[in-house]
């Protein structure tokens, strides 16, 4: 039935580049994706409803994600996104470590709002006592090293507060490391303190996430890490040429080398260079507008997208990506890490929210994945390199 909707959709997109198609997953796919715990290692909840309140302990009108939905996609072990934005003034001036602490705050508000349904979870054998217990993991990873401003006791402070990985930069340079969107490569990689950051997160336990920064960086990362590393929510350059933001795959086969996963992002500039063509095309619209002087109005977006229909990517596309990690580097080094709440209404057809893995798992089976081999790619290789991580802080 996949494969039938994936033609539907693909005639779809090619005539309106933007119809919402129903896939349906068998039986089997829904009952093996709720029966394993599902890691999805970035999903952005903390800045969504600290920039507007949603009690997502029950179902909301707005987002990608809330208990209810979760509940019907299999989802158990969220990795919250402590996102903190790239902007220069948050940089080193206190603003960053304290917008770090308010996001931490909510996730633990969530957790002790609904104790029955969600738990904060700092380690693997807390996913997996949760799982059992029935309880959704609220685990944590912070989305841009900032609020670490310079100081190896910040590490602590927040691996203390339950993060578990850090993405060292955001879509600008910071005092750690180069971003993969930002020109001016002031470090040519990792600061000397981003390089002395590695090493200690190795120490403590905590993951290291080289989503977003620059190549460079990704390769002295590679050299300096004791532990294996994720990409959180990255896909793969091959279906994007140019977009550094994703990996190529010299840096998949180092990534196997390191023994690490990445996570692949759903976001439809992730995973087709259509939709990335696309989204600079408006940009370069809008600034076409103010060049001339003229304001833009509110709804210049929507009045875009109404005459340009957005190409969204389909679900078979997003397979795309598991499958050449896999031809590549082999089913150990893949996840999942969707950018739900993160990347707008730019989603996949068939993976609109997180109600929506089903679909993902019937698409894998549909392409002769194995019951084990999907499931380490819902949790069993993101756990492994977790595990690895806490067993290397135990003997450091």
């Amino acid at each position: 039935m996949i494969k039938l909707s994936s033609i539907v959709i693909a005639m779809s997109i090619a005539l309106t580049g933007a119809v919402h198609a129903e896939i349906t997953p068998s039986d089997k796919a829904i009952k093996l994706t709720h029966d394993t715990i599902l890691i999805d290692t970035h999903i952005d909840v903390p800045y969504r409803i600290h920039d507007k309140w949603a009690d997502v302990t029950k179902a909301t009108d707005g987002g990608d994600f809330d208990y209810p939905r979760a509940v019907k996609g299999g989802l158990n072990a969220p990795f919250m996104s402590i996102y903190i934005p790239a902007h220069l003034e948050f940089e080193g001036k206190g603003k960053s470590f304290q917008l770090a602490n308010q996001l931490i705050d909510g996730m633990e508000a969530i957790a002790q709002r609904a104790p029955d349904k969600f738990a904060i979870a700092s380690s693997t054998s807390d996913i997996e006592a949760q799982f059992a217990q029935g309880k959704m993991s609220i685990a944590m990873g912070m989305e841009n090293g900032s609020p670490i401003e310079g100081d190896l006791n910040n590490l602590q402070h927040f691996f203390d507060r339950g993060v578990r990985y850090i993405t060292l930069a955001h879509s600008q340079s910071n005092h750690i490391s180069d971003s993969s969107y930002d020109i001016r490569r002031k470090w040519k990689g990792l600061s000397p303190f981003g390089k002395e950051l590695v090493k200690e997160m190795n120490n403590i336990g905590m993951l290291i996430d080289v989503s977003h920064i620059s190549d460079d960086a990704f390769y002295q990362v590679m050299e300096l890490s004791n532990t294996p590393v994720i990409a959180s929510h990255s896909s793969l350059r091959k279906y994007t040429p140019g977009f550094e933001r994703n990996m190529n795959d010299d840096m998949l086969l180092a990534l196997k080398k390191n023994g690490g996963v990445i996570q692949i992002n759903f976001g439809s500039s992730f995973v087709t260079a259509k939709a990335g063509t696309w989204g600079k095309q408006l940009k370069s619209k809008k600034e076409a507008v103010k060049k001339d002087g003229t304001k833009l109005s509110k709804d210049f977006d929507a009045m875009y997208r109404a005459k340009n229909p957005y190409p969204f990517a389909s679900l078979e596309q997003v397979l795309d990506h598991i499958d050449h990690v896999v031809k590549l580097i082999g089913i150990e080094h893949v996840g999942i890490g969707s950018d739900y709440d993160g990347v707008g209404d730019s989603l996949p057809i068939g993976l609109k929210d997180v109600s929506s893995y089903p679909n993902l798992v019937q698409g894998l089976m549909d392409r002769g994945y194995s019951d084990s081999d999907i499931k380490k790619i819902l949790s069993g290789n993101t756990l492994r390199v977790w595990k690895q991580a806490e067993q290397y802080a135990k003997s450091h």
